[in-house]
């Protein structure tokens, strides 16, 4: 969200999966969309089928870049590389939309004169990908009528992760795919309503719809409307809650639906500092980790079918849910437990009878956010979901965003989109002889990430957790499918099965984390974060394997 919101003043993805559907090329960057966004990759396939070209920029040939026209394998940690050496080549090879450059972005100047550097031979030296493979993806990008680029977490969790993502603007930016049907930046968010949590205001800088909190005319709209007064400074991000929690300066904490203990980067801390809190209340469905830790847990938060409100998905499409079921035993809506919690606090928020509640706050946030404000649940229910920006009740505005920036008149276009110079940084977590190897974490197609809700479930075809590795490096270290290997990193070390993989290239482990009563991958990872963002650098920990001279029976 903090790239696009820099460039663009709102974080949501600037296009909708139907545009996948109807375009030239499409660029899946850190994205293994096949198993971690099923439903989008549908559109892409549609989108290959009508004639779309596919590039895949992953560092494993995943199961989606095999349906790949060209698969450009990087290394973990050079995307900047990559997109400055793409661009550097669309600069010289004289492709730039230069009438989109000149009358809708900034600092174009500066940003060529950054990417000089990146000549294709330099590009393939540093990221492992061919340089024809560099150029083919260059030009075939330039070239296109209309392109997308998607990402998802293997762009924005490392360490320079909004870097990551400006640099895949600057990208579109040159070539003028932003603000037209089938041209647009599409973050595929990592869970269901991710983007929903931030349009709401789940974000340290933002009240609901985006507003800047250190912005006094929207506070005060809000002041009118809440009956108090709302701070005048940005709040802390997780990261920096954990580092506040280290401090001694945050010394209670409220999760609702979230499991820190276990998706938190070097687990291990994570744990300690959250056991070490003076009061923990953990909200949710399971007890998970982070509830185990609790001092007060609030049990039964309803799921979403137990429940009445609204998601909101990567391509920014407000969806209305309504409860199919009822809350099983003593459990409870979340809005009844956060309502409950404020009378005992001694505030009476009064929406009304239960079945009304959700529809009333949500036309309260209608009023308050303009980019909500056309979005009544009648219409939510009969067309099936709305695409924020809906400002009016009359009208649907287009489903990609930025189209002012094509106007021919200066004074529509607002404000421009500025050109950012990104530096490549390689990982923080270096390779060196005692840990050789290079660790990046993902998902697979049937598993939630953390495991709270699929860990448990026991099928035929249930993998379980593994740490998978390239036949050479199983070759050179002597290992076979399923022998249990030690893995450790500078913070910790767990076991796990073995898994040859010929999607991996010599020196690349993959893991995920949706076993963690298995194997607690978490406690590998490395804490270095993104300033900007907060997000940590779950994608490149520096590890090595280690075979056990006799099995650990709780393994076998």
């Amino acid at each position: 969200m903090v790239g696009l919101a820099t460039v663009f003043g709102a974080g949501g993805g600037t296009s909708s999966y139907a545009e996948a559907e109807d375009t030239d090329v499409i660029v899946l960057w850190g994205s293994n969309a096949r198993d971690a966004h099923p439903i989008f990759f549908h559109h892409v396939l549609a989108g290959v089928r009508n004639g779309a070209t596919l590039f895949v920029v992953d560092p494993r040939r995943s199961s989606t870049a095999q349906f790949a026209d060209v698969w450009l394998g990087l290394h973990v940690g050079t995307d900047v590389a990559l997109s400055n050496t793409i661009a550097r080549e669309i600069v010289h090879a004289d492709l730039v939309n230069t009438a989109f450059v000149d009358r809708a972005t900034t600092g174009f100047a500066e940003y060529a004169a950054s990417v000089e550097e990146w000549t294709l031979e330099r590009g393939a030296a540093v990221t492992g990908v061919p340089a024809e493979a560099i150029r083919e993806l260059a030009h075939a990008f330039a070239r296109a009528d209309r392109a997308q680029v998607c990402w998802t977490l293997g762009i924005t969790e490392h360490h320079n992760g909004v870097d990551n993502v400006l640099a895949l603007i600057n990208l579109a930016l040159l070539c003028g795919h932003v603000g037209r049907w089938g041209s647009g930046l599409s973050p595929l968010r990592g869970q269901n309503n991710v983007q929903g949590g931030g349009d709401m205001g789940a974000l340290p800088n933002k009240l609901p719809g985006f507003q800047d909190i250190i912005d006094d005319e929207a506070r005060a709209r809000f002041e009118a409307v809440w009956g108090v007064e709302v701070p005048a400074h940005n709040g802390w991000h997780l990261t920096q809650m954990f580092e506040a929690m280290g401090r001694g300066d945050l010394r209670a904490l409220f999760v609702i639906g979230e499991n820190p203990a276990q998706s938190e980067a070097d687990g291990q801390h994570a744990g300690e500092l959250l056991g070490a809190l003076d009061h923990l209340v953990v909200q949710d469905i399971f007890l998970t980790k982070t509830a185990q830790l609790a001092d007060v847990v609030l049990p039964g938060s309803a799921s979403w079918c137990e429940s009445n409100g609204t998601v909101t998905n990567s391509e920014r499409r407000v969806q209305l849910v309504r409860k199919a079921l009822d809350p099983p035993g003593d459990a409870h809506d979340d809005i009844e437990i956060l309502l409950d919690l404020a009378r005992h606090l001694g505030h009476d928020w009064d929406y009304g009878p239960a079945e009304e509640r959700s529809e009333r706050i949500w036309d309260e946030l209608r009023s308050l956010s303009p980019m909500h404000a056309g979005m009544t649940y009648r219409r939510l229910e009969e067309l099936g979901g709305i695409q924020w920006p809906c400002y009016l009740e009359d009208r649907i505005e287009p489903s990609y965003l930025h189209g002012r920036l094509w106007a021919d008149d200066p004074a529509d276009r607002g404000r421009l989109a500025p050109f950012s110079v990104v530096v490549d940084d390689p990982p923080v977590d270096r390779l060196d002889d005692d840990f050789p190897l290079r660790l990046t974490t993902g998902r697979h197609l049937d598993s939630f990430n953390t495991g709270v809700q699929t860990a448990g479930y026991r099928s035929p075809n249930r993998r379980g957790e593994t740490v998978d590795v390239s036949p050479e490096d199983a070759g050179r270290l002597g290992i076979a499918d399923g022998d249990v290997v030690r893995i450790s990193s500078r913070r910790g070390e767990v076991r796990a099965p073995a898994r040859v993989d010929t999607a991996l290239r010599p020196g690349l482990v993959f893991m995920t984390m949706h076993f963690p009563d298995e194997v607690d991958t978490n406690v590998l990872t490395i804490e270095a974060t993104d300033p900007k963002s907060g997000t940590a650098e779950f994608k490149a920990t520096a590890v090595r394997i280690d075979t056990l001279d006799t099995l650990d029976p709780s393994w076998t």
